[in-house]
């Protein structure tokens, strides 16, 4: 049985509210340290608001909606990293803690090329970490080489997730949160992907939360995961508890 100190992240009685419409309706999880966390759900379950509230976003969010008199959102619990309670923290900090988003539908630099996009990722480490992360991201997705001095805009979809996580790594990690890495992909870049995302955890023992909707190729290599509908969390368990689970089988496999 797992103790508290092997749990990076844990999130506790979160409840998020846009306006008067609840996204985030009492979620509890724990994402243990050096494992791959799988969040998983259709479109709207709710996934998104969550790694807002995990990195940080919603407060950035919020702050937007105020100054120009939009929905009001509000928040109730505790997102705690490595036993302190983060909820407050500005998203800045928490990626200075380690705490690093890469975002849903990649947002990279379009007009950047994909070096100067690595680099701007690399803003909070040292010259020895760039060039050691330099080396790992470049042997992670080899594609990326002779990809440095194009326009990341003219990247395809895959090549443009493979920079966005890139970027991610280069800014240090220790939590690794993955919004969505698989949308809008090929059924041969996603299996890319996910032995990527698998590669990241053997090789550097980041911690790594990831949400997705397309669950099958990332089933085989989380080590646990959350099924989330309507903003709640309706079942979890081991990749094969969930893989064995029939309700699973049906949502996401069509068995």
């Amino acid at each position: 049985m797992s103790s508290n100190d092997d749990y990076m992240l844990e999130v506790n009685d979160l409840l998020v509210y846009y306006e008067n419409a609840i996204a985030i309706n009492n979620v509890s999880l724990k994402c243990q340290k050096a494992r791959i966390t799988g969040v998983f759900g259709a479109n709207s379950a709710g996934k998104s608001t969550l790694m807002h509230s995990i990195s940080g976003l919603i407060l950035d969010m919020k702050e937007k909606e105020m100054r120009k008199g939009g929905e009001r959102i509000t928040w109730y619990g505790e997102v705690k990293y490595n036993g302190k309670d983060i909820i407050d923290v500005k998203p800045s900090d928490r990626a200075g803690m380690g705490l690093v988003l890469s975002p849903e539908r990649r947002q990279v630099f379009p007009e950047s090329t994909a070096m100067e996009n690595l680099k701007i990722g690399s803003y909070l480490a040292t010259k020895e970490q760039t060039k050691k992360s330099l080396e790992f991201v470049f042997k992670l997705f080899p594609e990326l080489v002779n990809m440095k001095k194009r326009e990341a805009g003219f990247l395809s979809g895959g090549e443009q997730q493979m920079l966005a996580i890139a970027r991610a790594l280069m800014a240090q990690p220790k939590l690794l949160l993955l919004d969505e890495p698989l949308l809008g992909l090929a059924p041969s870049v996603e299996s890319r992907l996910a032995q990527a995302i698998k590669d990241i955890k053997d090789e550097t023992n980041i911690t790594i939360m990831l949400s997705e909707q397309y669950a099958r190729p990332v089933f085989p290599v989380i080590d646990y995961g959350y099924v989330m509908e309507n903003g709640s969390i309706v079942l979890e368990g081991t990749s094969e508890e969930l893989m064995n689970n029939p309700d699973v089988l049906g949502a996401y496999f069509g068995m």
